[in-house]
């Protein structure tokens, strides 16, 4: 399998010089101004537009830090990039090199949800493409997070990846309560001890099909994985009502690379009380 994601070198500082804004706490935009790599260029638009012209697993930086400190993200449930056109290559977008979301070509939008994870420590953020290209950003902002969720274990288990070795199924009746908006869970650590190694992956078909679930489908890569950090530890799917249809007819069979599960969720939005009430 051809290895789509590269290693995150040390910056290459490139300033970008451009308006000054108005952003409030959850927007980032402005601290988009530096790339990894000497070739690539930021132009910034007087409307704020950031034009960045990219070469192969550079990247386009932006320094998180406050009085040189790393910030603590734990209000915030995601991060977002929204493009002014389309993106004409695959993208992928970093949080401090721990937790990661992959975009195909054609998006509007990238978001790494947080999942869950530790983000008490955030340092920067990078956004990185697999070929050269042209990518326009309009706004990179931070989500408040929202919602209260409660969590049904689905199985528990130890699973060693390997390098696509080893999988196992979740089977059709682990998901009879499972409804549109749900989030399939997953709990693993990401197996380092190859420094060669640097492509985590997880993949989630249909039993018995060749199908991948909607609920993440501009994640996944176009072998329809799921990348993921070499740190992270959770990685969620919402639900969509296909995927609700399928998980509770045919199940789901998960593996993956060089990752090793230990525990499969269900995760449901808890209603809030109605005023009045």
């Amino acid at each position: 399998m051809k290895q789509l994601l590269g290693f995150i070198l040390l910056p290459i500082l490139v300033g970008c010089s451009g308006p000054s804004t108005n952003e409030d706490a959850t927007t980032l935009t402005s601290r988009f101004n530096a790339t990894m790599n000497i070739h690539e260029r930021i132009e910034r638009g007087s409307d704020g537009v950031l034009t960045y012209k990219s070469v192969p697993w550079g990247g386009l930086i932006g320094t998180m830090k406050e009085h040189n400190l790393p910030v603590d993200w734990s209000a915030y449930e995601a991060v977002t990039i929204d493009f002014a056109v389309p993106t004409e290559v695959e993208t992928q977008l970093l949080v401090s090199d721990r937790y990661k979301a992959f975009g195909k070509a054609g998006i509007r939008s990238l978001t790494c949800n947080f999942d869950g994870q530790d983000v008490t420590s955030i340092d920067q953020v990078t956004l990185q493409t697999a070929d050269s290209g042209t990518v326009k950003v309009k706004e990179v902002r931070l989500t408040p997070v929202s919602g209260n969720w409660t969590t049904v274990p689905l199985r528990t288990i130890h699973c060693e990846f390997g390098d696509w070795q080893n999988g196992f199924m979740l089977k059709p009746e682990l998901f009879n309560k499972a409804k549109t908006g749900d989030k399939l869970e997953f709990i693993y650590s990401t197996d380092t001890s190859n420094p060669d190694i640097f492509n985590w992956l997880i993949k989630t078909v249909v039993a018995n099909t060749e199908l991948t679930l909607e609920g993440n489908g501009d994640a996944l890569n176009k072998w329809g994985c799921a990348p993921v950090g070499r740190r992270s530890t959770v990685y969620r799917i919402p639900l969509t009502a296909t995927d609700v249809k399928n998980l509770k007819e045919k199940g789901v069979f998960v593996n993956g690379r060089y990752v090793v599960i230990e525990q499969c969720n269900l995760l449901q939005e808890v209603a809030s009380p109605s005023a009045g009430e």
